[in-house]
């Protein structure tokens, strides 16, 4: 049952619309819900005032200005994308909106902690979820493709998430992130999963090498779904390193093993500051081109940082 199920029921109780939910969602194509909605809320905006708008302001938690220097933000933006491009990452300009569902239809997230929006959109919550879709449409559309090369797209993009982080030190209703996405296809021995993987730690490597002289360490967690031998996926991962300076290891905790949003395994990145270890942002593979495509045969990495996380912890 939904957490708003009990709000939600005395709202259509005392409304005296005890069915508005099953016509609404059933009954009333999206184009009509829409226009019904957008009507809504003109007519709603027009019976509010300057004094309203003052007050939606001070209370809404999305709305306020982040803490961190916008110049200062949009000189990392530039050093990670250039950094990205280096490796073969195509950098590229997001929309602020992705189609509604983004998140929610093709990984296990909850709609209600994204902000829904009309015209079938809602507020960018995950650019690698758009990413993803850039990617497929490109794929469907043949405009682009993975047989040969793989596809790298990198971004930076301010997300804006509705779940309520309270006091928690560093986590934000809105915050820049910087990401990246590998497409390719199953060609055997876990080849996509070794080449890609590594590319990502590299390209994070370098970027905190050079942006704040501090070297990163790579933590695999295995206890992840998805692959029919997750053992011999990280085992594969480990043997590939090669001449690879990069600091990895292998976790095999159970926290989270319930945790479906990646397959075969997940990867956390942590980065040593002035004697203390930051953890500053993830990575795995989805599933979410096999959904999109319907072909088994796709494979996708995604991983990003918090750049808000880096500027305040004094690494640039």
């Amino acid at each position: 049952m939904s957490p708003n199920s009990e709000k939600l029921q005395r709202i259509v109780r005392d409304a005296g619309l005890d069915n508005i939910l099953q016509l609404l969602t059933e009954s009333v194509s999206s184009s009509d819900l829409n226009t019904l909605l957008l009507e809504v809320f003109r007519e709603r905006i027009r019976a509010s005032t300057a004094s309203d708008l003052m007050k939606r302001y001070q209370s809404n938690r999305f709305v306020h200005p982040a803490v961190v220097n916008p110049i200062e933000m949009k000189r990392l933006e530039i050093d990670v994308l250039e950094i990205a491009e280096k490796h073969a990452y195509t950098p590229i300009q997001l929309s602020p909106v992705a189609p509604l569902g983004s998140c929610s239809i093709i990984a296990p997230a909850d709609q209600n902690k994204i902000i829904s929006a009309l015209r079938g959109t809602e507020a960018v919550a995950d650019a690698t979820n758009l990413l993803a879709l850039h990617i497929c449409d490109l794929i469907k559309s043949s405009k682009a493709s993975n047989e040969g090369d793989f596809l790298r797209f990198s971004t930076t993009h301010r997300h804006v998430r509705a779940q309520h982080f309270g006091d928690a030190s560093g986590l934000f209703s809105h915050f820049h992130v910087f990401c990246m996405v590998t497409s390719g296809k199953d060609k055997g021995s876990y080849r996509f999963e070794k080449q890609a993987i590594w590319e990502h730690m590299h390209v994070y490597q370098e970027i905190f090498q050079s942006i704040c002289n501090a070297e990163i360490e790579i933590t695999l967690n295995t206890r992840r779904s998805g692959y029919k031998d997750p053992d011999g996926l990280i085992q594969r991962v480990m043997d590939d390193k090669g001449q690879s300076s990069v600091q990895v290891v292998a976790s095999g905790s159970r926290d989270n093993e319930e945790n479906q949003y990646y397959q075969g395994l997940q990867f956390n990145i942590s980065v040593n500051i002035k004697g203390q270890s930051v953890r500053i942002g993830d990575g795995g593979f989805v599933d979410w081109p096999q959904q999109l495509l319907q072909n088994k045969k796709e494979r996708m990495l995604i991983s990003a940082i918090g750049l808000d996380m880096m500027l305040l912890n004094g690494m640039k």
